[in-house]
């Protein structure tokens, strides 16, 4: 991750700039290559758009956010300084900075910035028994009056347009690990004797072309309107990837046997890795959402 940081390959242009297509292509890239570093790669490059967005500090080293909100995990960002737990934490042990959701005494929502290399923090990555996404080293850290600097206004989080720019973008991530794994199916020997393992790719061709197709409307869209709200198009986007890929985990098993998933140690990794990342995905709830949302704007289903 370092490397890629060094290389300038983390410098992504940023969400709803006109660029958001190569941006999302550069997270599926990554995403082709290795989950759990593309897990890395998407916090760093999201919480450098956080920062341009909110009028943060950017300060070089590696970055995460960290906004998941269990009930037994909470942060209070009082006087300038953090106290509480934060779980859920991925890269907790080798990030340098974080942006993570606070609250304050009042409890109202707020977005912090904080070093993760000074005192006041200690990080436990002991509860981490992960075999997918087990690179990316999530774990809780623990705050105790750490110094943080808070970044822009309470609830400025969700309601700035990046919020679902950004959550689409977790999408192509996602369609990058699928296109991985479909690609052991294309590269099989089995292929020109085995007609229900070439149907099996025939049929992860067209999903993978439809989910491609989204992602680069979806893209265009964006650019073209980058203070919308992106909620619908995010959830769609999210929706048709994870379906994509939960169709490209199960054909590549059936079309190849467990072989290679037990001898091909990079295609089981990866495997065990878009199953566990595919759950970033709320499910049924965010399908609920967008179902909400469709039943108002319909109107473009229509080619």
């Amino acid at each position: 991750m370092r490397k890629l940081i060094a290389q300038g390959l983390a410098d992504l242009p940023l969400p709803g700039s006109g660029q958001t297509l190569p941006r999302w292509r550069a997270l599926a890239a990554v995403g082709a290559l290795d989950l759990s570093l593309a897990k890395l790669y998407e916090g760093h490059t999201d919480a450098l758009a956080i920062l341009a967005e909110l009028g943060g500090r950017p300060r070089e080293g590696l970055w995460a956010v960290w906004a998941a909100e269990p009930p037994d995990a909470k942060v209070i960002f009082h006087d300038g300084t953090l106290s509480g737990r934060k779980a859920w934490c991925s890269g907790a042990s080798t990030v340098d900075h974080a942006v993570i959701s606070a609250w304050t005494e009042n409890q109202e929502p707020i977005l912090v910035q904080t070093a993760l290399r000074q005192s006041g923090v200690t990080v436990n990555t002991t509860p981490w028994k992960a075999v997918g996404m087990s690179g990316s080293e999530s774990g809780v850290v623990s705050f105790e009056d750490a110094p943080g600097e808070l970044i822009g206004q309470p609830g400025d989080y969700v309601t700035r347009p990046g919020f679902w720019q950004g959550g689409a973008g977790i999408a192509a991530v996602w369609l990058g690990g699928a296109i991985a794994i479909a690609r052991t199916l294309a590269a099989s020997s089995r292929l020109p004797k085995d007609c229900h393992a070439a149907a099996h790719l025939g049929a992860l061709d067209t999903a993978l072309r439809s989910a491609k197709a989204l992602l680069v409307e979806t893209a265009t869209w964006i650019d073209a309107n980058p203070a919308a709200d992106a909620a619908a198009a995010a959830l769609r986007l999210r929706a048709c990837v994870e379906a994509t890929a939960n169709e490209v985990l199960l054909r590549t098993g059936r079309a190849l046997g467990p072989g290679p998933l037990c001898a091909d140690e990079v295609h089981a990794q990866r495997c065990a890795d878009l199953t566990v990342f595919l759950r970033q995905s709320h499910a049924e709830h965010d399908l609920a959402a967008l179902g909400q949302l469709a039943a108002k704007d319909h109107q473009d289903w229509m080619p």
